[in-house]
């Protein structure tokens, strides 16, 4: 074990075993470098470590600090690496997407009032009528992250929320299949809208859960990655 993952180990477990608790002050770098057998150097990685990941917070003039560690917050420094994933792996965590997102689904179902039905529809709407690229992308995701909000947990949220983002950095250049798959999609859309707002968890798991399968249908389908091109605008998916 190197003198860097020391002390990344003594960290988490001062703070998973609760000698260190949200909202503490880390101990002196001097106690912590005795107490965890580490070199300032490898310490102070560490920390900065853990709190690029949300793990500690470091105020300045004050020293670093345990954070709330709520489970959405740290799901969600995911995404510094998540985003560095080559397209290749786009395709794993559309797999992960249709275990996670018909759930969101159905506890959303369950939960939904007629103000977010009429919402979703808007967005539907106007995702629909829409021709601009950027326009789509950005109502597919709030279509997307109003659900799983509606579904009451934080954590499944941002998880989601992580999955979605790299598959979002693409867009497919063929204007035929880029056509097809809007309409794939708007169609996959109104279906999971049609089992929130007849609240019955069972259809919209089975509607997203179908949605879902058709974006993996084209991750497969362009898995060479000459045939998408990254894209400042995410894809709609």
């Amino acid at each position: 074990m190197s003198a860097l993952d020391t002390a990344l180990h003594g960290l988490r477990a001062l703070i998973a075993d609760g000698a260190l608790r949200p909202g503490d002050r880390l101990p002196s770098e001097g106690e912590l470098c005795e107490r965890l057998g580490v070199s300032r150097g490898s310490l102070r990685e560490g920390i900065r470590m853990l709190a690029a990941l949300g793990v500690l917070e470091t105020r300045h003039g004050s020293g670093s600090y345990v954070s709330e560690l709520r489970a959405a917050d740290l799901i969600g420094s995911l995404s510094l690496t998540v985003g560095l994933l080559p397209m290749e792996g786009v395709l794993e965590l559309t797999e992960l997407r249709r275990v996670l997102e018909p759930h969101a689904a159905a506890l959303a179902a369950a939960r939904i009032d007629a103000a977010t039905v009429e919402e979703l529809g808007r967005l539907l709407d106007e995702i629909e009528a829409g021709t601009d690229f950027e326009d789509h992308s950005r109502l597919d995701h709030a279509f997307h992250m109003t659900i799983s909000k509606i579904a009451g947990n934080d954590a499944l949220t941002s998880l989601i929320d992580v999955l979605r983002s790299r598959s979002r950095a693409y867009r497919i250049p063929d204007a035929a299949d880029a056509a097809e798959l809007k309409l794939h999609s708007d169609a996959g859309h109104r279906a999971i809208l049609r089992g929130l707002a007849a609240a019955d968890p069972v259809a919209a798991s089975a509607a997203a859960s179908a949605h879902v399968a058709q974006t993996e249908y084209w991750v497969r389908r362009y898995t060479d990655v000459s045939l998408i091109e990254p894209t400042s605008a995410p894809a709609s998916d």
